[in-house]
């Protein structure tokens, strides 16, 4: 008796299980999308995405296929997940398929790039619980970008096309892993005034910036592949965006690799240098920087390639408690090290606290063949100079050829200038050059030359607080104040 209504109980809850079906994944293939390369299915993903919304979130899967793509709407509390053979291919400007720019209704003082996000690729605004994952690729063949090659802004920023791979403004809990981004345009990956997210394991081989983090808390960028030939790899920056000075802050960038190939080499694997131009990959702060950054960790990474490290801040905000370890950098172009504050200001008249750094510590770095241009460059200003800057177990090896003419050379006060050396000219010493600085800590630190230079090891000019401890130039020799 016992087993017969045992038995009656448990065919009931297994029909009751066959009749109510758990949620299942939302296939964009059931909302009309094609995967042909020609068909829109942009319309299709956004069905897809709209109904897992309504049942409550889940995740919206995208199979193999090349999908025809202008701009596609994320949702809280989804997740699309590019299956591998999957390409979100971005659709020509002929198409007029991508949103047309918000309204800004603000004074412009960041770049176009920085202030418009619904002409993207993939965008969302204000939502939470947002995740981008699998192991597919988006195509960003249809996006516009920022020629740098012929003097600036001649695409990109509020023309009405797409001109970013991935936008997430103002977003909560965020999550991007996996997926593969070629040509991305303006920006591969940028997230504004987001809180709490994760980009893990993206590889990214892209004709601009690569990722940029922009007024956001609380991000970790780890286990990242980027290859920027043409301009930075990851960035932080802290630009007038959201209207407001908002400090970027709380950020972990570690385990990555940063590359300066051609276009597309890294991803077909022939790994091709591109030629030195302005700039091409490294990890930098800046230059937007009206919020200032704080408590920032970058650890463990190389780059191949590329410029140096590069920390700016020039628009009267405060960088503080940067810390930097673990870093890898081999055929440098343009310097090695670079940390600056300046007084471009490029934002509201009436702020009128100056840019300031403090509290920055850069330790166990190598840089091998590096371009003689310049040498490890600390500038402050003469009235708000550099504090507690400390740099610690690092080992530099320059290619050499300085003359004696640029040994004795005037080098320029940053002030108002764009913040690049390049733009500056030779440093007059081969190794260091310090100025405007409060406080500085060298501990274990060796030059070495290819070639013979003309120029000194080091030079200070307004630098108080030196504390030199194992300073060596190229001839091995320890280096006295």
């Amino acid at each position: 008796m016992i087993y017969s209504i045992f038995k009656k109980v448990s065919v009931i809850i297994v029909s009751i299980m066959l009749a109510v079906p758990a949620f299942a994944d939302f296939n964009v293939r059931d909302y009309g999308a094609k995967g042909d390369g020609k068909t829109l299915d942009s319309p299709a993903i956004d069905k897809a995405i709209q109904a897992c919304t309504e049942q409550g979130g889940g995740k919206v899967v995208v199979p193999a296929g090349k999908y025809l793509c202008g701009s596609i709407h994320l949702k809280s509390n989804v997740e699309l997940n590019l299956k591998a053979g999957c390409v979100i291919v971005a659709a020509p400007a002929s198409m007029k398929a991508y949103d047309k720019s918000e309204t800004f209704g603000f004074p412009e003082y960041q770049d176009g790039g920085h202030t418009y996000f619904h002409n993207s690729l993939i965008w969302a605004e204000g939502q939470e619980n947002v995740s981008i994952t699998g192991r597919g690729m988006i195509d960003g063949i249809g996006l516009t970008k920022k020629d740098t090659e012929k003097g600036g802004n001649v695409q990109g920023g509020s023309i009405g096309t797409g001109d970013k791979a991935i936008a997430l403004k103002q977003c909560r809990n965020i999550l991007i892993r996996d997926i593969t981004i070629f040509r991305g345009g303006h920006f591969a990956i940028i997230v504004t005034g987001c809180e709490r997210g994760t980009i893990d394991n993206v590889t990214i081989d892209t004709n601009r910036d690569g990722i940029d983090i922009d007024c956001c808390k609380y991000i970790t960028v780890t286990n990242c592949k980027v290859n920027t030939p043409n301009d930075d790899a990851i960035v932080l920056k802290a630009s007038y965006a959201l209207k407001r000075a908002v400090t970027c802050e709380h950020i972990l960038v570690t385990n990555c690799i940063v590359t300066g190939y051609k276009l597309g080499t890294f991803l077909d694997g022939t790994y091709v240098p591109e030629k030195v131009n302005w700039v091409c990959g490294r990890i930098k702060l800046g230059t937007e920087s009206n919020g200032g950054y704080r408590d920032i960790t970058i650890s463990n990474c190389t780059c191949i390639y590329s410029s140096g490290l590069a920390f700016e801040e020039v628009d009267q905000g405060l960088m503080d408690n940067i810390l930097v370890t673990n870093i890898a950098l081999k055929h440098v172009h343009h310097y090695p090290i670079y940390i600056t504050t300046g007084c471009r200001n490029r934002g509201p008249k009436d702020v009128k606290e100056p840019s300031r750094g403090q509290n920055i510590m850069i330790s166990n770095v190598q840089a091998l063949d590096c371009d003689s241009l310049a040498g490890i460059i600390v500038t402050g200003m003469k009235d708000a100079p550099l504090r507690n800057i400390s740099l610690n177990n690092i080992h530099i090896e320059y290619r050499g050829g300085g003359t004696a003419e640029q040994a004795a050379r005037e080098y320029r006060e940053q002030g108002t200038n764009y913040p690049e050396p390049r733009w500056a000219g030779p440093t007059p010493s081969y190794g260091l050059f310090a100025r405007h600085v409060d406080g500085l800590k060298l501990s274990n630190v060796t030059f070495e030359l290819k070639k013979e230079d003309k120029r000194p090891a080091i030079l200070f000019e307004d630098v108080t607080g030196v504390d030199m401890i194992q300073v060596k130039g190229a001839d091995g020799k320890t280096i006295q104040m």
